[in-house]
C-alpha cells in the first residue's frame, strides 16, 4: 500500500504517522507537509531513517508541487490532515484558511481524480454542525445540517463539500470523518490543553473565554488515529463517519484538572471576554462508525493525566 498523508507534521497528522507505522510497518508512506507554524519536524523524527518514509516539503494549495508529486509516486490512498485549525486565528484573518482548506482540498481531488487514486479520504471536524445549546443532550449524527459557527469551521464544512461531490460527479472514492475535539502528545501549545499546561508551569494567568462553560467532547488522538484506519478498511466509499467519544466536559473542568495535576491554585484562572460566536456545546454520534467495530479505548480520566505529564516531560516540545 502507497499512502499519501498531508499535514503530518501537525499535530493529528503526526500522530497518524506514529501509529500507521507501528500497525502497518511494510507500508510506504508519503508526508506532505507545507511546514507552516504549526507544524513541527520534531513530531516525526523518529520516522525520518525508515527506507518507506518520504517527507516532501510542499504546500497542498500549490498544483505545480501535487501534481508532481501524484504522478511519480502513484498513491493508493490519500488521508487528508493539512488544515488551518485555530478559530482565534480564523476570525482574525480568514484567507489563509480559505486557501488552504478549501483550495488545497480541491487542488488534491483534482489530483486524485487524475492519477486514480482508490481512496481519498478527508479528515474534518465536529465544528461543521454548528453547536447545542448548554441545556441539550442531543447529539450530532452523520445526516445533520451543517452550521458552523465561525471561519474556520466553514472552510472545513465547504471542503466536505467538495469532496463529497467528487464522488458524485466523478465517482471518485472518498470517506470524510468528523472528529470532536483531540488531546495527546504533539499539539501545537495555542490549543486550549497545551496552552493552559504552559500557563500553570510557568505560574502565569489562565485565561478562560467567557463563563468556561462550553461544552466539548474529548477524544484521544490515538482513538482517532484508529478510527481512520477502520474507515479506510471498512468504510463504505460516499459516507461521512462521526468520531467522538460522549466523553463532554465543560472547558472550565479541564482547565481545573490541569491545575490540580500540577498542584498548582485554582486563583490563576481569569475569566476573559468570549470569543465572537463561541460555540455552546459539541456531541457527536459516532453509532455509524461504531458499527464498523471501532470503539474508544481511552478514557479521558486515564489519558488526560498522561497527556498532562508528556507535556511536563517534553518540555523541549513546546517551549
Amino acid at each position: 500500500m502507497k499512502l499519501l498523508v498531508t499535514g503530518g507534521a501537525g499535530f493529528i497528522g503526526a500522530n497518524f504517522l506514529h501509529y500507521w507505522f507501528a500497525n502497518h510497518p511494510s507500508d510506504e508512506v508519503y508526508c506532505l507537509d507545507a511546514m507552516t507554524y504549526a507544524a513541527n519536524r520534531r513530531s516525526i523524527e523518529p520516522l525520518m531513517d525508515k527506507p518507506n518514509f518520504h517527507f516532501v516539503k510542499g504546500d497542498v494549495a500549490d498544483t505545480t508541487v501535487v501534481y508532481r508529486l501524484f504522478e511519480e509516486a502513484g498513491f493508493d490512498w490519500v488521508v487528508h490532515f493539512a488544515a488551518e485549525s485555530h478559530v482565534d486565528r480564523s476570525i482574525e484573518d480568514p484567507s489563509a484558511f480559505l486557501r488552504t482548506n478549501v483550495i488545497g482540498t480541491s487542488v488534491l481531488l483534482e489530483a486524485a481524480k487524475r492519477f486514480g487514486v482508490r481512496r481519498f479520504h478527508q479528515v474534518s471536524t465536529d465544528e461543521v454542525y454548528g453547536d447545542w445549546p448548554f441545556e441539550s443532550t442531543d447529539a450530532f449524527v452523520e445526516t445533520s445540517p451543517l452550521k458552523p459557527s465561525n471561519p474556520y469551521a466553514a472552510s472545513k464544512a465547504s471542503a466536505d463539500l467538495l469532496v463529497l461531490s467528487y464522488h458524485r460527479t466523478y465517482g471518485l472514492p472518498v470517506t470524510i470523518s468528523r472528529c470532536s475535539n483531540n488531546y495527546g502528545p504533539y499539539q501545537y501549545p495555542e490549543k486550549l490543553i497545551p496552552a493552559m499546561i504552559y500557563h500553570a508551569i510557568n505560574n502565569e494567568t489562565l485565561p478562560v473565554y467567557g463563563s468556561g462553560q462550553n461544552v466539548r467532547d474529548w477524544l484521544y488522538v490515538e482513538d482517532h488515529c484508529r478510527a481512520i484506519d477502520v474507515i479506510l478498511q471498512r468504510g463504505v466509499e460516499g459516507e461521512v463517519y462521526n468520531i467522538g467519544t460522549r466523553e463532554e466536559l465543560t472547558n472550565l473542568e479541564v482547565i481545573e484538572a490541569i491545575l490540580t495535576q500540577l498542584g498548582k491554585p485554582q486563583s490563576l484562572i481569569k475569566h476573559v471576554t468570549d470569543r465572537p460566536g463561541h460555540d455552546r456545546r459539541y456531541a457527536t454520534n459516532a453509532d455509524k462508525l461504531k458499527a464498523l467495530g471501532w470503539e474508544a479505548q481511552h478514557r479521558f480520566e486515564e489519558a488526560f493525566p498522561a497527556t498532562v505529564q508528556w507535556y511536563i516531560d517534553h518540555p523541549d516540545y513546546w517551549e
